[in-house]
């Protein structure tokens, strides 16, 4: 005679019952770890991603205003009477583009506004809503002109600006020697 199989033959012994149960919850626990992993890696890269914009947006307008002055400052010739002469920057003249000159290293600047036109403009673009910089202000904006026997012409502009979530402002300090 066969033994005939029955569920009751089937069924696992007593101390068996739910282990199938918890490995299931284990592995949907490792994968949603694994998942909320991924949405914190795919923000800081969305963040630093946005710094790196900003960074390259601040480097863009101190480029743009740098050469801007260049182009506007007023240049005399290098002999007096002689027009054929190399042209020459007057000091003097560098100064109508001090902005906020006097210096503050939290990015607050005060002094006076620049009195050439191309400046305000400029200003203007880096707090445009869109376009500009996040949280950046007039006050934060600074132009230096260094007019001494070793800083001959030498233009310095910091643009600064506060995304959203930053402590501080960070800023952009660019260089250049005028001639």
């Amino acid at each position: 005679m066969k033994p005939t199989l029955t569920l009751s033959n089937l069924s696992t012994p007593p101390q068996q019952r739910g282990m199938m149960l918890i490995e299931a919850l284990m592995a949907i626990l490792i994968f949603s770890l694994g998942i909320l992993g991924m949405v914190g890696v795919n923000a800081l890269a969305v963040a630093s991603q946005s710094d790196a914009q900003y960074r390259t947006d601040a480097n863009k307008f101190a480029t743009q205003i740098i050469n801007q002055i260049w182009v506007s400052v007023p240049r005399v010739p290098s002999i007096p009477g002689d027009p054929t002469s190399a042209p020459m920057i007057a000091a003097a003249s560098l100064n109508a583009f001090q902005h906020q000159a006097t210096t503050d290293a939290n990015c607050s600047f005060s002094g006076d506004p620049a009195t050439d036109a191309v400046v305000a403009p400029w200003v203007a673009s880096v707090m445009a809503a869109g376009t500009g910089l996040p949280g950046a202000t007039a006050a934060m904006q600074q132009i230096v002109v260094a007019n001494t026997a070793s800083q001959l012409n030498e233009v310095t502009v910091t643009v600064c600006w506060k995304a959203p979530g930053d402590a501080v402002a960070r800023k952009h300090v660019m260089k250049s020697v005028i001639n």
